[in-house]
């Protein structure tokens, strides 16, 4: 090979190696600065989210915390470019009590608000929020099995409506004492009623500080517990219906 080709040959290929780590440097930042992929692990906001389900989450619509940031590094305090979140909306945020670990869950109470569960019945400042049975689930899921489960789609003073799961009359969850939301915190909770550790329990109130960012849209979606790397097995278990839906 001539020199001439040799160094043709050489600016070819560092050509290619900049496009790559241009191109990774890109992903990077859409990563961390505009949307996140995250996958569903378990049942407890059934049935809005299936385990299975691969969604994007759009970090820009909090403003951005330490807990936007890979590794999470302790550079600044509370959140930049802050906005608040609305009632009703589906949101990553880091456990209080174990910050390395993701949740994912509708945010019923905002600060100052007064929640409670009585007999099944959500009740927010001390108005019960509408409750209307909207049919029957059945899951895919083998570790949270459930067939015919009774649906109820509730609906929010500000309009958002969603459905829910009630697998067990009075369960534990159904019967709560009264939370007065703590300034600066939410309240969470997990569409599958019977179902979901959230703030009734011990995930109690979240810092605004913890909020990830918002549920957008499901790009991938695969059931009968078929993991992504089983490619094979998508084509007899992908939810096709699923794929690109909203995330309300």
């Amino acid at each position: 090979m001539s020199d001439k080709a040799s160094k043709k040959h050489d600016s070819a290929l560092w050509e290619n190696i900049k496009v790559i780590i241009q191109a990774l440097l890109l992903a990077m930042v859409i990563r961390t600065v505009f949307f996140q992929p995250f996958t569903i692990p378990s049942g407890s906001m059934m049935p809005t989210l299936l385990v299975g389900d691969y969604i994007f989450v759009n970090k820009f619509a909090y403003g951005y915390s330490k807990y936007s940031l890979p590794f999470s590094p302790d550079l600044f305090d509370g959140r930049i470019f802050a906005s608040d979140p609305e009632r009703g909306d589906v949101i990553v945020f880091r456990l209080p009590t174990d910050t390395n670990v993701d949740y994912i869950k509708r945010l019923i109470g905002l600060p100052g608000d007064r929640i409670q569960m009585t007999d099944g019945i959500l009740s927010i400042n001390g108005e019960p929020v509408p409750k209307q049975q909207d049919g029957s689930f059945t899951s895919d899921y083998r570790l949270d099995p459930g067939a015919d489960v009774p649906v109820f789609r509730e609906t929010l003073d500000n309009g958002v409506s969603y459905e829910t799961l009630d697998q067990v009359a009075n369960s534990r969850g159904d019967n709560t004492r009264e939370f007065i939301v703590t300034e600066g915190h939410y309240f969470f909770m997990g569409d599958n009623r019977d179902n979901s550790l959230d703030s009734r329990f011990d995930v109690g109130f979240v810092p605004a500080e913890n909020l990830v960012g918002r549920a957008s849209v499901i790009f991938f979606s695969v059931g009968n517990d078929t993991s992504f790397r089983e490619f094979w097995k998508w084509p007899s278990n992908m939810r096709w219906e699923r794929l690109f839906k909203g995330v309300s």
